[in-house]
């Protein structure tokens, strides 16, 4: 996974080439999507699953802890620990085929940051537990 948001896009260039200085975010959550995410998609308007039958938002910090650090050569970081979403529950959270990494932990609200494909889409049943084992969740700036 390694497609910036416009809005990511938009600090990093005005950070790097004008005047302005970007904070990063605070919270790094990741959303469980059910459709294609795009660069300008937000974390109000990605198509993420529904927020009911105990789904909520998860990940690590933005702290060195939680992800390893960015090869010098490829580009690649991944998380450094476990991202384990909640346990579905009464209903199925559907196909998630796609992540957006948020700068909210909030269902449907804030800057998405980052996004892409799932290297394999997977149906989210009553009693199953997404998660990311160590090192699974793969970022690669290029």
């Amino acid at each position: 996974m390694s497609a910036l948001s416009d809005w990511a896009e938009g600090q990093i260039r005005a950070h790097l080439f004008r005047t302005a200085t970007y904070t990063k975010p605070t919270v790094s959550s990741v959303a469980l999507c059910t459709a294609a995410t795009t660069d300008a998609q937000t974390g109000a308007t990605i198509t993420e699953v529904t927020n009911a039958n105990a789904y909520a938002r998860t990940g690590p910090a933005p702290l060195d802890a939680n992800w390893t650090a960015a090869s010098a050569t490829d580009g690649l970081t991944d998380n450094a620990a476990a991202i384990t979403f909640p346990t579905c529950t009464t209903a199925t959270w559907g196909t998630v085929s796609h992540i957006a990494i948020c700068a909210s932990a909030t269902w449907g609200a804030g800057n998405s940051v980052i996004h892409g494909a799932l290297t394999a889409s997977k149906v989210v049943g009553v009693g199953d537990v997404f998660q990311f084992a160590i090192g699974a969740l793969d970022i690669t700036f290029a």
